[in-house]
């Protein structure tokens, strides 16, 4: 018998199999497809490493000629950026095999169904294994419902990583983080792009702030954006599809060749889970300790259909591993950093504008163009935003919009994890000439006593 048994290679499965193996556990982990799970196969690592290629392409594109970079004749080879993707999916999976076979744990192939509290099946092979703790980390799908799941040929995220050449015209349904990012690498590749976004503003989960230099970027790239718009009805065309959408200004058809729909994802449940009893919402629930209501059963990541990101549910799998191994330990979802690789970036962290009351709190803004290593990278759209509680001091807010924000946000991470004062931060001498310089302006902003501004 394990100690514990995961169910799913992805972020949090793998990570928790590890880190229970590093606490002294006997871990087995059941995965039915390739390691890694989504992110690394269909997610975080081939979106990541094709917008690598298509921003280098739109570097040399746009900034060029400006810095003294002659390129003749340029252009892109879609079959070598599609086996740069491939590349990286593959050294991930290997990094992963290699981790889990490091730490000694045992890798069952197959679709893992969960018979009783400590025992898991695998059909496929017809084995059996006993558990003393059970933790599912099944993931999420893309969601898709009529009329898209009605026709034949209409994308999801998993299906353009398989595509073999590009479309001339892409219609995609849902303007949130995939559907942006998306909407920014097909855009660089000069393919026709309409986005439709029912909420007010694309990125409707960041303020209307961010959202705006986004969809000012996407413009530029000739994307079109329908906001407050909904999709009515698509029809399958020869050629493509025929789109009815239903706009402030109207009706209107689009033609394309291709429809992506981009509006969320669903936790993966088996009836297996149901069956057994455990209590299922949204996802599946849990306590604080990622204990569902079978004390020795755990849940994390997208499965339990609530905060569903690859470092969310790595930090969920640490936290059922230290649980499990008898260490008292509570998620804590205060600092979780939100990361979208359009361009400019964003990395956002905390409570948004939109959501607090005006009276309780300072806020901070630093327009990019106003740093200097943003002019010397010929950068202007974006800024950074601290929100500071007014009583406490404390920074509980935390934007970046430009290059390279995915990485400073960590600043804001750390932050508010830690509760830090505005003071301490301004106290905190951020290099120069850098990008974070920009977010020292921010917080003297908010402060009252911006130096650069």
């Amino acid at each position: 018998m394990y100690d514990v048994v995961v169910i799913g290679s992805g972020p949090g499965g793998y990570v928790s199999a590890i880190k229970s193996a590093q606490l002294g556990k006997s871990v087995a982990i059941v995965e039915k497809g390739d390691l890694g799970g989504t992110c690394t196969n269909r997610g975080c690592i081939p979106t990541k490493a094709l917008l690598a290629a298509t921003h280098l392409f739109e570097e040399v594109k746009t900034k060029g000629a400006r810095l003294g970079v002659k390129v003749e004749g340029l252009s892109y080879d879609i079959d070598k950026i599609f086996r740069h993707m491939i590349t990286n999916i593959n050294m991930s999976k290997k990094g992963i095999d290699y981790l889990l076979k490091k730490n000694k744990i045992t890798l069952y192939k197959g679709k893992a169904v969960i018979t009783s509290r400590n025992t898991v099946e695998v059909p496929e092979s017809k084995e059996k294994i006993e558990a003393k703790n059970i933790v599912i980390a099944t993931g999420s799908y893309p969601s898709l419902f009529p009329p898209f799941s009605e026709i034949d040929g209409i994308w999801t995220s998993d299906d353009v990583f398989a595509m073999k050449e590009l479309p001339k015209s892409l219609l995609i349904v849902g303007g949130g983080v995939i559907g942006c990012e998306m909407a920014t690498f097909f855009g660089r590749m000069g393919v026709e792009v309409h986005i439709f976004e029912i909420m007010e503003h694309i990125l409707p989960t960041e303020d209307a702030d961010t959202a705006e230099i986004i969809r000012k970027s996407l413009k530029k790239m000739g994307v079109k954006i329908y906001e407050s718009s909904k999709v009515k009805d698509v029809k399958r065309e020869e050629s493509g599809f025929l789109v009815i959408s239903e706009t402030p200004s109207g009706d209107i058809e689009v033609k394309v060749d291709k429809v992506l729909v981009s509006v969320g994802r669903r936790a993966n449940i088996g009836d297996d889970v149901k069956a057994l009893g455990i209590e299922v919402e949204k996802g599946i629930v849990t306590d604080k300790h990622m204990r569902t209501n079978i004390p020795n059963i755990f849940a994390i990541g997208d499965v339990r259909g609530a905060i569903m990101l690859a470092h969310t549910a790595m930090y969920e799998g640490i936290v059922a591993a230290e649980n499990i191994a008898g260490i008292d330990t509570e998620m804590d979802y205060r600092a979780v950093p939100s990361v979208v690789f359009t361009s400019p970036e964003i990395g956002s962290v905390g409570v948004r504008e939109k959501d607090i009351e005006k009276g309780k709190v300072k806020v901070g803004k630093f327009p990019l163009m106003a740093n200097g290593k943003a002019r010397v990278l010929l950068e202007r759209e974006g800024f950074a935003k601290v929100i500071v509680d007014k009583d406490t001091e404390e920074v509980i807010g935390f934007t970046v919009v430009g290059p390279n924000a995915t990485e400073m946000v960590m600043e804001g991470v750390v932050a508010i994890q830690n509760r830090l004062k505005l003071e301490q931060l301004i106290r905190s001498i951020h290099p120069h000439p850098t990008l974070s310089e920009m977010v020292l302006g921010a917080l003297e902003m908010a402060e009252g006593s911006a130096i650069h501004m």
